[in-house]
This record gives C-alpha cells, sequence and structure tokens, in this order.
C-alpha cells in the first residue's frame, strides 16, 4: 500500500469525535448495567443524557472551525450539512432521553437495554449524515433502524406493543430487501459506489430501463423509513404500541434520517434522473398530505393522530424537493426548504409527544375525549397543548409558520403548472390539518373537564420531562418569532448542493 493509500484512509479522530463518543456512552451504559444495584440503575439514564450532550462538544468546535473533513476517499465527509444534521440527531435524542427517564421508571419496563439500543439507533444516525456512498449509507440506515424493532415492542405485556414491534419488523425488513435491490441494480449498471462517481456515471442514462427501475426500487424503501403513503401502514399502529418515548423518536429522528437518505442519493448521486425520481416524489407528496390528513381528521386517540400528522408531515417535507424536480428548477431552494422544515418539525413534534407523555402519566388515557377540559385543572399543560399543536398547524408566531413559508416559497420559486398543482394540494391540506389540530385545543380550552383529572391534578412531571418541555417550548416560539435560527439550516443544504 503506497503513501497515497495511507492518505486515503487515515482517519481524522477530531471529525468522528461525536460518534466515539456516542459508542463510548453506549459501553458505559451497557457496564453500568451490568453492576450496579436496582436502585441506582437511574445512572444508566443519567449517563446516557450526559454522553449525549458532551457529544455536542467537538460538534460546535467542528461549526467554528469551518472546515470540511474527509475521509476513506470521499466516502465520510464531515461538512457544513452533516454537522447540521448531527446537531438535530443529537438534540433530539438529548430531549427523548429526558422523556425517557421518567416513563421507563414509572411504566415499569426498565431494562439498560432501552439505553443502549436508543444510543446504538443514534450512532446510526450520525453516520447516515456523513455518508457519501451507498455501503456507508446503507449500514447507517440498518443502525438507525434495527433497535428500533426491539424498542417498539418494549412492553412485552401488551398486545399492542407486540403487534407494533412485528408490523415494523417484518414491514422494515421487506423495505430494507427492496432499499439492497435497488442499489445492488444502481452498482450493477455504473460500477460506482460513491455519490460524486454515481452523479458521473448515471449522466445521460435516465432512459436506462434498468437505471429506472434501480430508482424506484429505492425510493419505495425511502417511502417507508419516512412512512410516506402508500407505505405508511406501519405508522399507526407502532406508534400507539411503541412506547410514547419510542414513538417520539420514531417520528423524529428515524424519520428524519430517512430523509437525509433519500435527499442524499436522489440529489448528490442520482441529479440527472430527476425526470424519473421527480414525479415519483411528487405523487408521493400529493398522496401523504391528503390521505394521511383526511385520516386524521377520524381519530380519537392522540397517538394515533399525531402518527397520521407525522405522515402528513413526511408529504409537506416532500413538496419542495418533488417540486423542484419536476419543474426542472435548481435544487438548492429545495433542498434548503426540505431541511428547515425538518429542523422546526423535530421540535414541535418531540414537544407534542413530551405533553402526551405528561398527560398521560399515571394512567390517564390517551383518548381524546379524557383530555377534555384538561386547561381548566391544569393552565401550564393546557398552554403547552395549545403552543405545539398550533405549531404543528403552522400559525403564525409559533415555528411551524416559517416551515411552511419556506415550503411554499421554494414551490413558487420553482414554477411550472404541475408545481402550482402542489402548491394548491398543500394549501388544501394545510387547511384540513388546522381543522383537527384546533379539535384538540378545543378540547382541552372549552369543554368540561372529565373527571379522571379529578384526582392528583397538582402532581407535576418528572424533573426530566418538565426540561425536555421547557426545551422545546422555548425553541418552538423563539424560531417562530427569530426564524433566522432556522434557515441556517437551509443555508448548510445549500453548500452541499453547490458542490455538485
Amino acid at each position: 500500500m503506497g503513501d497515497k493509500d495511507l492518505l486515503v484512509f487515515q482517519i481524522d479522530y477530531l471529525a468522528l469525535a461525536p460518534e466515539l463518543i456516542v459508542v463510548a456512552t453506549m459501553i458505559i451504559v451497557l457496564a453500568l448495567d451490568l453492576i450496579l444495584p436496582r436502585p441506582k440503575k437511574y445512572w444508566t439514564a443519567t449517563v446516557a443524557v450526559a454522553g449525549t450532550a458532551l457529544a455536542l462538544v467537538p460538534l460546535a468546535f467542528l461549526v467554528f472551525e469551518g472546515e470540511v473533513r474527509s475521509m476513506f476517499d470521499g466516502s465520510y465527509v464531515v461538512d457544513e450539512f452533516a454537522l447540521v444534521l448531527k446537531g438535530l440527531f443529537l438534540v433530539a435524542a438529548y430531549i427523548v432521553f429526558l422523556m425517557s427517564h421518567s416513563y421507563i421508571e414509572s411504566e415499569r419496563y426498565y431494562q439498560g437495554e432501552y439505553y443502549f439500543l436508543l444510543l446504538a439507533s443514534l450512532l446510526g444516525s450520525l453516520v447516515m449524515a456523513s455518508s457519501r456512498d451507498l455501503i456507508i449509507l446503507f449500514i447507517g440506515i440498518e443502525l438507525v433502524t434495527g433497535p428500533l424493532y426491539m424498542l417498539s415492542g418494549w412492553r412485552k405485556g401488551d398486545i399492542k406493543s407486540n403487534e407494533a414491534s412485528m408490523k415494523y419488523f417484518l414491514l422494515g425488513i421487506l423495505s430494507t430487501a427492496i432499499l439492497l435491490y435497488g442499489m445492488s441494480f444502481l452498482y450493477g449498471l455504473t460500477g460506482e459506489i460513491t455519490f460524486e462517481g454515481l452523479a458521473e456515471a448515471t449522466a445521460g442514462m435516465a432512459d436506462e430501463p434498468a437505471l429506472i427501475m434501480a430508482v424506484l426500487l429505492m425510493i419505495v424503501g425511502f417511502a417507508f423509513k419516512i412512512s410516506a403513503v402508500p407505505f405508511h401502514f406501519w405508522a399507526p399502529d407502532t406508534y400507539e404500541g411503541a412506547p410514547t418515548p419510542i414513538t417520539a423518536y420514531l417520528s423524529v429522528n428515524s424519520k428524519a434520517a430517512g430523509f437525509v437518505a433519500m435527499l442524499l442519493v436522489m440529489y448528490l448521486a442520482l441529479p440527472d434522473v430527476a425526470e424519473v425520481w421527480a414525479p415519483a416524489l411528487w405523487l408521493l407528496a400529493a398522496l401523504s398530505m391528503t390521505i394521511a390528513n383526511l385520516s386524521a381528521l377520524r381519530q380519537t386517540n392522540i397517538v394515533r393522530l399525531l402518527a397520521y400528522s407525522s405522515v402528513a408531515q413526511a408529504g409537506f417535507m416532500l413538496v419542495p424537493f418533488a417540486a423542484a424536480g419536476v419543474a426542472g428548477a435548481d435544487l438548492q431552494e429545495a433542498f434548503a426548504a426540505t431541511v428547515i422544515y425538518l429542523v422546526i418539525y423535530a421540535v414541535m413534534n418531540l414537544g407534542a409527544f413530551a405533553v402526551v407523555i405528561a398527560v398521560t402519566r399515571n394512567g390517564r388515557s390517551g383518548e381524546l375525549s379524557a383530555w377534555s377540559g384538561l386547561a381548566r385543572v391544569d393552565p401550564k399543560l393546557g398552554v403547552l397543548v395549545a403552543v405545539f399543536f398550533f405549531s404543528l398547524a403552522g400559525i403564525p408566531p409559533l415555528a411551524g409558520w416559517f416551515a411552511k413559508f419556506a415550503m411554499f416559497r421554494s414551490v413558487m420559486i420553482a414554477g411550472g403548472a404541475a408545481t402550482v398543482a402542489l402548491a394548491v394540494i398543500a394549501a388544501i391540506n394545510a387547511v384540513i390539518a388546522l381543522y383537527y389540530y384546533a379539535k384538540v385545543v378545543k378540547s382541552v380550552w372549552l369543554d368540561d373537564p372529565v373527571a379522571e383529572f379529578a384526582e392528583d391534578d397538582d402532581e407535576r412531571p418528572a424533573g426530566s420531562l418538565r426540561l425536555a418541555l421547557g426545551i422545546t417550548v422555548v425553541l418552538t416560539v423563539i424560531i417562530g418569532f427569530f426564524p433566522a435560527l432556522a434557515t441556517f439550516a437551509g443555508e448548510a443544504a445549500r453548500v452541499i448542493a453547490s458542490g455538485f
């Protein structure tokens, strides 16, 4: 092996520091669970929270340094885009760990593997953000989803949890096989695995039937990961049956990882095949928004409502990218709008699930009828419900309005009849979504209180859960008033997009 080869495979430990810290945290958590007596098991949660926060330190250093670091012949890159996404994944995981601490203990489902598996999934999302070839991307995807098959069925004595895990596992394995089949087609046609090499090799091949088949197979695989219609059937049952913190993680980290994978492959590896994948994404966006929103109207369970809301939000996130691809416009603006939407969605959706945990503590029901009059016995929780659900609906001045604004702006910039049609569909669906989000707020504030809240109404959520609620509500409000705080994510997306 020559000096050049040694340089190509030289490991940059600073660039890998966030991933290495997460790995070290996983090992410590597993060791503590083995040696600590049962009354002190809570230290595993504390270490998981601390390790996730510590991983943000080298990330901040890399952001201020501003240098692009590349390893393995360009297959693993730490640039502005990767740093933004890693920051999103780490902050979201930190909030999920805060939500998990009291939930797992109170539900008596504590096992040390819970935090180990969540950290393993987090590691996969960090790897995926820096992946620039198909092999590392696939490893990251599987590392993200593999632990979640077990975590979604964590409540072993609950038949709904068992059903959730089984459905997620079976459909997940099927989608993985389809995704890998598409990747193997792509490699067989081009002999390339790096995104840059694939972009060069596929130029002028848009009419190749085998390439079209490869692209469509990969879109199907990615569509399952982001729970886009018609590949969303697992989501409502899995969201309802899984522990609520895991549901929150599935709706944010797992979905964001799927979007990152899809956007990287479509934009960086297959930019000249947009005439193949853009119409498919257009259809996925339209179906996801419409079918999920109409389904959400009929839901009486808050978690199932948020599950369909998550599917619909995936459709909204696809709108900029699909519209620009169909119109043949510059995809940089679309890439930026989708990433901005991802960041804002993560904050407000995590807050919504934190509220669900706070309301349903002590065995209280997650049915919408059981939330009636909540604000009269707990005004603080009532305010939080209004903030997060109105933000998800896109009501100013909360953060969700800017996510919708960035989406519609990118569509208008793209132009074209097909994009205008998609914008109209999105606008109609935004109104439909407002109805069922407002229905929850109306039940909490205007309906008469139910007897369920008569007892223990002074009990406060655990400190870790209050911290999670505090972080998410502050970010939701501040970003709404100062949207420039979210535009940095879009600028990072433009940087990576301009490089290809």
